[in-house]
């Protein structure tokens, strides 16, 4: 990730479990100047009981009977599949991710797709196996934390800790990872790796729209202060509103759904830009490092040259004898700024002439 704000269109489930769709998907993040798209690496056997309920947002109705195993399954893409999107990836010069959400998959993505970094969801901040297994990658890793405080948000980077001490032979990958195992994993984990750089922790609200009073984007720099972290954003509201905020606050990537269709059915879909959308979110985001620019107030080499057009200098309002105190009746206040800086008024005011001035000179006493 570079200074640029890391943009990653989170295409997630919103194919619907089409290849076709999927790819489509791809074209329209390739297009928008996104640097990622992202999907979803699951098994619906490995990720959900099938007696699970929905969640509210996954329902197409009140009567809606299914599991989220039955939703899942309708959502799978198989490992052949996944292939085929990393080569049209490749082929459309963006990168490549998906979020895994069980082990083999992760492994799947690593070893044979090859991804750049490992994306943990809000869900799965508390499923410490996959944690272990992420810091075991040796990849950066960004962590999501919708549904999370501070305390569990402290756990699981311990997690992902142990995982790079396992890494890096500093802990067997036999041993149990108690209380203290993680504690000395913790100790070291700048030993092998920066690890405030190598773990990227995303702020996340998890509800799909998030209304604006649910999003506590100042959430960030808590996260960023209490952990020390480099900070992101997963933006499940509607519109780019809260994602260029939160590059203002400090975010260094950002992700957000995106679809064809906002109407469609499925789980992500009404959280979703529409291509239109994708395309300003991503134009939008692109202006805000320039518009955050240095933190140095000063006068900007553009500015220059209005300066002495607009600002003001000191100016005999009538004759003023040689020798004779200025008084305030004497002098005001007048553009353009090529003379004594008004600053200096009651400098002048009540001290004493050294030459003579004609109404409309320039003071400079």
């Amino acid at each position: 990730m570079t200074d640029r704000v890391f943009v990653i269109a989170e295409a997630g489930v919103n194919h619907n479990g089409s290849l076709d769709t999927a790819k489509e998907l791809v074209d329209l993040a390739a297009s928008a100047g996104a640097d990622a798209v992202k999907f979803q690496t699951f098994s619906a056997d490995n990720l959900a009981m099938e007696s699970a309920a929905l969640a509210d947002y996954q329902r197409l109705s009140d009567s809606d009977a299914r599991t989220q195993h039955d939703l899942l399954r309708e959502l799978e893409l198989s490992h052949e599949e996944f292939r085929a999107l990393r080569a049209h990836c490749d082929s459309r010069g963006i990168a490549f991710l998906s979020t895994a959400f069980d082990l083999e998959g992760l492994d799947f993505l690593v070893t044979e797709l090859g991804i750049p970094l490992v994306k943990i969801a809000s869900g799965d901040l508390t499923f410490a196996p996959l944690l272990v297994a992420a810091g075991r990658t040796g990849l950066p890793v960004i962590l999501s934390t919708g549904m999370a405080d501070l305390a569990e948000i402290d756990r699981a980077l311990r997690f992902i800790a142990a995982g790079v001490a396992q890494a890096h032979g500093a802990i067997e990958r036999s041993e149990r990872l108690t209380a203290d195992v993680l504690e000395q994993a913790w100790r070291r984990r700048d030993e092998f790796v920066d690890f405030a750089q190598h773990v990227t922790i995303f702020h996340c609200t998890t509800q799909y729209p998030a209304a604006d009073e649910n999003l506590d984007l100042r959430a960030m720099q808590t996260i960023a202060s209490t952990f020390g972290h480099r900070v992101g954003y997963s933006d499940h509201s509607l519109g780019s509103l809260a994602s260029v905020l939160a590059v203002g606050l400090g975010a260094i990537a950002v992700e957000k759904h995106f679809t064809f269709d906002i109407h469609a059915e499925g789980p992500d879909h009404a959280a979703s830009l529409d291509p239109d959308g994708l395309h300003a979110y991503v134009a939008d985001l692109r202006r805000v490092p320039a518009m955050l620019g240095s933190a140095q107030k000063r006068c900007q080499p553009v500015e220059a040259g209005n300066r002495a057009v607009v600002r003001r200098s000191l100016v005999a309002t009538r004759d003023i004898a040689a020798g004779a105190v200025i008084t305030e009746e004497d002098v005001a206040c007048y553009r353009p700024a090529s003379g004594r800086t008004s600053f200096d008024y009651w400098e002048i005011v009540g001290s004493t002439a050294s030459r003579s001035y004609r109404r409309g000179d320039l003071i400079d006493d």
